[in-house]
């Protein structure tokens, strides 16, 4: 990772994942910066009018988003060389193998199924941070790909 604190990034069209997202770290106590978006728009104009050296370390993006997206997201952000540095966890409701297979050969460094508690939530960010940037470059391996609560 580039720098303290790490710069994270939720994009989430749930009011209420956003908010529960923000306190989750808030409570992990670790050296972050959160920002949340609404949707794939939002995001794309976010981090297309942002300078390099402020991109997120880590990127949270939901597959179900209203407007644009995750998975046209991630093209869209796999797809331009200013975006290799970013890291970025899928980070979703989705069960779905399409949805982890697909994520995973469009360059997701790891998959999230959304906890359905709070503690679970704090333990799969916590360990998503590590998981994250070690993931970052190739090759990938798909047995590392889904992040889980143990």
């Amino acid at each position: 990772m580039k720098s303290n604190p790490l710069k994270i990034l939720l994009a989430d069209d749930d009011e209420a994942d956003r908010l529960l997202f923000i306190e989750a770290f808030d409570e992990l106590n670790a050296e972050t910066s959160v920002q949340t978006v609404n949707d794939g728009v939002e995001l794309m104009a976010l981090l297309r009018q942002t300078v390099i050296e402020y991109l997120p370390d880590i990127l949270f993006l939901d597959i179900n988003m209203p407007k644009k997206n995750g998975l046209d997201c991630l093209k869209e952000i796999r797809a331009d060389k200013k975006f290799k540095e970013v890291s970025i966890a899928i980070f979703t409701t989705s069960s779905s193998q399409g949805d982890m297979e697909n994520t995973f050969l469009l360059g997701a460094n790891v998959y999230i199924n959304k906890p359905n508690n709070f503690q679970n939530l704090k333990k799969i960010l916590e360990k998503s941070l590590s998981y994250a940037s070690v993931y970052q470059d190739p090759p990938f391996n798909i047995d590392n790909f889904i992040l889980n609560v143990e």
